[in-house]
This record gives structure tokens, C-alpha cells and sequence, in this order.
């Protein structure tokens, strides 16, 4: 484990004293699509019944050293070339553009690093890309450039990218459910306080999502996607007590409790665990370490800001961590004789400043059972 110290903590941590910014909450955007919000995996002609595999990643925006961003977009890019589990599509964990949604940040920060990746790019919202900047000359209302991108039911070039050959997306919403034969990808779009914030609108949303998808878990895995982390153990941030509140009120009165979650936020890669007695251990990944140059380090137990007594980390255990190299994840579903998989792998980059960079290297790898029975 990279930058591991001695007394480093052990379970995810609650920074002590939080400010209230509520004030940061931005009013959600109206859809492009109709309720309930589905996206269906648009079909290709040679793609496996029995096999999907596709990158997640967080935090890319390369607005001080692009070079970060640009070596992780390449490799994920020869992913999709694999001859064993070649990705189809990336799924963005946001923060896509820093510090501010503007329009002027996505030719720099995304169009030209995705330029070559050939593959969708699907993508939530960050707590940056949601953020307005009041000194932009030309104003604009939050999410307007990331709905452009990603909700546009329209396909067509971008009047800001400088035609870079990407078309915009046409997801239906900025919370949203991707639909695959053998996973179902729930986002969340947690708004742009420190801490996030998801409205009781979207959670009542998500709970029906949520049945919807356990009633669908004999043939599909689920995933729930979202920006702020719920449990971290880094120093930046520290866990969101908030999004740990909206995600299990929702699994209980779903009744319904995901195969994984994915989170960004945090500027590193954490692998927690967490054990829901007489039911199920769920990992929640922590993948924010998609390009913006600064990593975050974890807390000790003698760093008084922080505590990880907390009766929300009873049952949640860190098993893994990177602090100190970019990377990315690659998630595999398998189901044939008689197995059904989910295996995610986590891949970091050396700090290279060449591009091309070199070849990404395994970092961690675990494999979930997701025979129901």
C-alpha cells in the first residue's frame, strides 16, 4: 500500500466540526428524458451474452497538469481493444471540469483527453461540474454545460469543444439508470455542497429503483454510482455522513441492497467493506483518482480533526488502499456454466510525463459471488 503509515487508520473517518454549506445547494436541472430515467446499453452486433466489461473512474478534470488525465484516458482507451474483456463504455464518477461547470473548461479537460477513447462515456455529475461561477462574463445556470454533454437528446457536435469528433450523450437526466443485460448502473447526482446533498425527489426515485432492480437481481448485478463518498478515510474530506443516511434509509425501505457502490470525491482509490448481518458484505470503492493532479492522503489515529469512532463504521472495514499514483477501475461481469461474477480491478499509472505513458499496472483485484443463492 502506497504512503501506508504505521498508525493509519484502519476504518473510514468523520472530520469533526463540519461547516453547515447547505447554502452551496443548486436547484435540479429539468430532464431531458422521461421519468422513470432509463438508459438502455445501445446494442452492438458482436457483444457477448455472457460477458461485459467496462472502466469507472472519477475526478479526471486535468486543469493544472493535464498530462495525469491524458495518460489514464489512453489506457482505459486500449482497454476497450482487449482480447479478453474488451471495455465498452467508461462510467464517470464526475468532476469532469474544475473548479466550475463552464462551458469554457470542457475542450481542455474533456473533449481533447477523450479525443481518441472510442467508446461512450456515460457520467454523473460532480460537486465542480455542478458549482457556477458568478464571475463567468456570460452567466449560466449550474449543470447547463454538463447537460449539454451528457442529456442532450440531439446528436450533435459542441459549439465549445473546437469539433472534437465526440457527439454529446443522451442520458435522460442527471440522476439516471443505465440498463445492461447483466448489470444495472444506478446514478446519483449528490449537488455541490462538501458533503453532498440528494433531494427527498431523487431518493424517493431511488428507492423505486432500487425494487426495480432486486426484482431483476437473479439476471443482473447492481451498482449504485455516486460523487461524494460515503465512507473515506482520507484527510480532504472525511466521510459523508449525509450520503451514508440517504443510502441506507433507501436499502432499507427497498428491501433491496446493492452488489457494489462506487464513489469519487476523494483524490485517491479506498476499498471498504461492509458487512450487513445476516445478508451480505457490499464493497464501496472510492475511485477518485482519474487525473486532477492533487491525491489526498489518509488520516492517522492520532490526528485529532478526525475520529473513526463512529456507530456508522461498526460493520465497515478499509481493505485496501493507493494514495500516491493515478488510476482506474475495470469492472467485468461473467455468467456461464453455472457462475455469475463481478470482478473489479484497479489499475495505476507511474508518474510519468511522457505521453504515451506506460502500461497501467494491476494494483488491486477482488471477484464477487452473485449467484443469488
Amino acid at each position: 500500500m502506497y504512503g501506508v503509515k504505521q498508525n493509519n487508520v484502519t476504518k473510514p473517518v468523520v472530520k469533526k466540526g463540519q461547516p453547515d454549506d447547505s447554502f452551496k445547494i443548486q436547484p435540479l436541472p429539468l430532464p431531458s428524458g422521461n421519468y422513470p430515467f432509463h438508459l438502455d446499453l445501445p446494442e452492438r452486433g458482436n457483444r457477448s451474452t455472457t460477458s461485459l466489461a467496462f472502466n469507472i473512474v472519477g475526478d479526471t478534470g486535468g486543469i493544472k497538469s493535464p498530462t495525469f488525465q491524458q495518460q489514464i484516458a489512453e489506457q482505459m482507451g486500449l482497454q476497450t481493444k482487449d482480447s479478453s474483456y474488451p471495455t465498452e463504455f467508461l462510467f464517470h464518477l464526475g468532476d469532469i471540469v474544475y473548479h466550475f461547470g463552464e462551458r469554457e473548461q470542457y475542450e481542455k479537460q474533456f473533449f481533447k483527453p477523450y479525443a481518441s477513447y472510442p467508446a461512450p462515456i456515460y457520467a454523473i455529475p460532480g460537486n465542480h461540474d455542478a458549482d457556477v461561477n458568478l464571475n463567468n462574463p456570460i452567466p449560466y445556470k449550474s449543470l447547463d454545460a454538463f447537460k449539454a454533454v451528457f442529456c442532450d437528446n440531439r446528436l450533435n457536435d459542441h459549439y465549445f469543444s473546437d469539433k472534437v469528433a465526440r457527439k454529446n450523450q443522451h442520458q435522460p437526466n442527471v440522476y439516471w439508470t443505465l440498463n445492461t443485460e447483466l448489470v444495472t448502473i444506478i446514478g446519483l447526482y449528490s449537488n455541490v455542497p462538501k458533503f453532498g446533498y440528494i433531494s427527498e425527489e431523487q431518493q424517493d426515485w431511488f428507492v423505486k429503483e432500487l425494487i426495480r432492480a432486486g426484482e431483476l437481481q437473479e439476471e443482473r448485478a447492481i451498482i449504485v454510482c455516486l460523487h461524494h463518498a460515503p465512507y473515506t478515510a482520507d484527510t480532504n474530506h472525511g466521510s459523508s455522513l449525509a450520503m451514508i443516511a440517504v443510502l441506507e434509509a433507501s436499502f432499507a425501505k427497498a428491501g433491496v441492497l446493492p452488489d457494489a457502490v462506487f464513489s469519487g470525491h476523494v483524490h485517491n482509490y479506498q476499498r471498504f467493506s461492509k458487512a450487513y448481518e445476516g445478508r451480505k458484505t457490499v464493497p464501496f470503492i472510492v475511485c477518485g483518482s482519474g487525473g486532477f493532479d492533487e491525491l489526498h492522503v489518509l488520516a492517522t489515529k492520532d490526528d485529532l480533526q478526525f475520529t473513526q469512532e463512529n456507530p456508522n463504521f461498526e460493520n465497515v472495514q478499509l481493505e485496501n488502499f493507493s494514495l500516491e499514483q493515478h488510476g482506474f477501475l475495470k469492472v467485468i461481469l461473467e455468467k456461464n456454466a453455472g457462475k455469475f461474477t463481478m470482478t473489479c480491478e484497479y489499475y495505476t499509472m507511474e508518474h510519468e510525463v511522457e505521453i504515451p505513458a506506460t502500461t497501467a499496472t494491476l494494483y488491486d483485484s477482488f471477484t464477487l459471488d452473485l449467484k443469488r443463492n
